[in-house]
């Protein structure tokens, strides 16, 4: 659990420096946020493109040699990015990071689901240091380029996989053997497809949403707070603030780990999907405390979804293939999703900034309609 933890609250930190950051390169390399919204998709498309690979060589060589090769990979990455003077070094380093990345989501959730016993509060605990990760990663981020370089950023995680890198290969035990499938057709005989299809709808929705809102909050925190907090910089307070919404979702986390070992996750997952909108939605035509306050809220409620998804998937998906099961479900959520910052990018071009929320809430239609016949083919009630 420790090692999945730190692995899981690094993972979300290295991700997010970027975004943070995308004021401050917006300046130092006179980039457009448009052409910025691609770069952030090369890592983000990446981040996804690993996960089914991934899934499948789960069985074959365990998850403590795919731990090992993510975090290997990250420091790769995070080096190539410390050394990248253009920005076509760094976004070939965005790439070899978030192509390292997905290899964690498919590895670390099955290596948990099959050793929990209450799932979902399980799957909460890793979810919480998943948004531990996601509240550093902006605040350090913030913090080393206001005081430092923004290089520091990335240096910090570097260090963290290194301490892992040893963790892993000397105390997490060896596999002596793949699993074998229980039975070759359990997939197709025992679990309802199209019932997993439109949980892939709704991942894949979700996704783009959370690509979206995630990559291009920390500049509207920059551009859209001058009230609050005068005395800040701007990359300060885009760390600063995204690093309190990102502190949030732990609460999300821990609600919906406790509600989704007593009620209907399928019912539950409807709504969390139904409660993003209008949060996204007041982001997009707020400023100031009050686009604070909606951003919080949206931070509870979205990561709700993640412990009562995940365990959702688990329900739906057999032991035998559950890693392939979430290297799918990743790869169309951080995949697909990883489109999110280019598209938001040309609205941000073509429009403005603020514009970029509303149609994240929009985004959300699919998922909306596909849980809803989801929710009525589990036929559960709360």
């Amino acid at each position: 659990m420790g090692v999945t933890a730190f692995s899981h609250l690094a993972v979300h930190a290295q991700m997010m420096v970027f975004p943070t950051l995308m004021l401050l390169f917006h300046h130092e390399f006179d980039l457009g946020l448009d052409t910025l919204g691609i770069m952030a998709s090369a890592g983000a498309f990446m981040f996804g493109a690993g996960a089914i690979p991934a899934g499948f060589l789960e069985a074959k060589l365990g998850g403590r040699v795919l731990l090992l090769i993510y975090q290997i990979g990250s420091i790769i990455g995070g080096l190539g990015l410390i050394l990248a003077n253009t920005p076509v070094q760094m976004t070939i380093g965005l790439g070899i990071l978030g192509l390292a990345s997905s290899i964690y989501h498919p590895a670390g959730l099955t290596i948990l689901s099959r050793r929990l016993t209450n799932l979902s509060k399980g799957m909460a605990i890793h979810g919480v240091a998943g948004s531990v990760g996601l509240a550093l990663g902006p605040l350090f981020a913030g913090a080393a380029a206001e005081f430092g370089s923004w290089r520091v950023s990335y240096l910090i995680w570097i260090i963290l996989q290194g301490i892992l890198v040893l963790v892993t290969f000397f105390m997490i035990k060896r596999r002596n053997k793949p699993i074998e499938d229980e039975t070759k057709k359990e997939i197709f005989e025992i679990k309802d497809k199209r019932s997993i299809v439109l949980y892939y709808v709704m991942s894949t929705a979700l996704g783009f949403s959370f690509g979206g809102f995630t990559t291009y909050m920390p500049s509207l925190f920059g551009s859209q707070t001058t009230g609050i907090f005068a005395l800040l910089p701007e990359t300060l307070k885009a760390g600063f603030f995204t690093t309190l919404v990102f502190t949030s979702g732990i609460f999300g986390q821990t609600i919906g780990g406790y509600v989704g070992d007593r009620y209907s996750r399928s019912f539950l997952l409807f709504w969390i999907v139904i409660l993003n909108m209008p949060f996204l939605f007041l982001m997009g035509y707020t400023s100031g405390w009050s686009l604070l306050i909606s951003s919080i809220l949206l931070g509870i409620v979205h990561f709700l979804n993640q412990p009562v998804s995940n365990a959702l998937l688990a329900e739906l998906t057999p032991s035998s293939h559950r890693g392939i099961g979430y290297g799918i479900s990743f790869f169309l959520s951080f995949g697909i999703g990883g489109i999110a910052p280019a598209v938001c990018g040309w609205i941000t071009n073509q429009y403005s900034i603020e514009m970029v929320f509303p149609f994240m809430a929009i985004s959300l239609i699919p998922a909306v309609i596909a849980g809803w016949f989801l929710m009525k083919r589990k036929n559960q009630t709360p």
